[in-house]
């Protein structure tokens, strides 16, 4: 867990961006009859019954300090889907930076490997090299920014019946249209579209805070370190020693 404050607490760098990382899949419905659109005093209506158009995949790539994220929408999600996706953050979006300090989640397709699977040997070591590799600890996923910011996208875009991909493609390109961040100051932030202004992200990145909300939990058992949420919800610490 401390490796990926750590890294949340290195000031901007251009040359070696921050990027997390992080998926979602979501199922495509479509409706059967017409919605009744919605009148004064009266919601929208639609039908109980829908039809299923299959799924698609979703990959978030968000980079706080830069005030950048992008969504992209593939069929399926699968180790060379994951290979494309970081060859597109190193040669396209990010091309001119000398390393990318990639943050991500403990899935088994996150790894060096998925490159080799995809690409040839040079290749995939050669993107190899264009990352730094962080993983945040195992039931710790919501260390990942891009989790915060699929939830941004879930209730603005995705809570819906969604027929086609297409149409989530075109909402991941008004998501990138977003209004860029300002640099941030000793903490990252969320933009948060709702409010039209900069939220702090309900992470602190400061170690000695974080070890101070977690002390008690941490001195009970140190094996669980890796995995304590830094604020510990109500009733958590209970459960902890149970």
């Amino acid at each position: 867990m401390e490796d990926v404050l750590a890294v949340y607490t290195r000031p901007r760098d251009p040359d070696r961006p921050l990027v997390c990382l992080d998926e979602t899949s979501k199922q495509l419905i479509a409706e059967t009859r017409v919605p009744i659109p919605m009148k004064p005093g009266r919601p929208a209506r639609c039908d109980y019954e829908y039809e299923r158009n299959g799924t698609a995949n979703l990959f978030m790539m968000f980079a706080p300090l830069e005030g950048w994220r992008h969504v992209k929408v593939t069929d399926r999600h699968t180790a060379v889907d994951y290979a494309h996706v970081l060859k597109e953050l190193a040669d396209t979006h990010f091309a001119n930076a000398k390393v990318i300090v990639l943050v991500q989640d403990n899935l088994n397709i996150h790894s060096k490997a998925s490159l080799y699977e995809a690409f040839p040997a040079a290749e995939a070591r050669r993107l190899v090299e264009r990352f730094e590799w962080h993983y945040t600890p195992k039931h710790g996923s919501w260390l990942d920014l891009a989790e915060s910011e699929l939830g941004v996208l879930s209730s603005q875009c995705l809570d819906r019946r969604i027929p086609e991909k297409q149409i989530l493609i075109e909402g991941g390109r008004r998501l990138g249209t977003r209004p860029k961040c300002k640099p941030h100051k000793g903490r990252l932030a969320l933009h948060n579209r709702q409010r039209a202004h900069q939220t702090q992200a309900p992470l602190p990145v400061n170690l000695v805070e974080s070890r101070d909300k977690c002390g008690r939990a941490y001195d009970a058992d140190p094996r669980r370190w890796s995995c304590l949420p830094l604020s510990l919800p109500r009733g958590a610490e209970q459960s902890l020693h149970d």
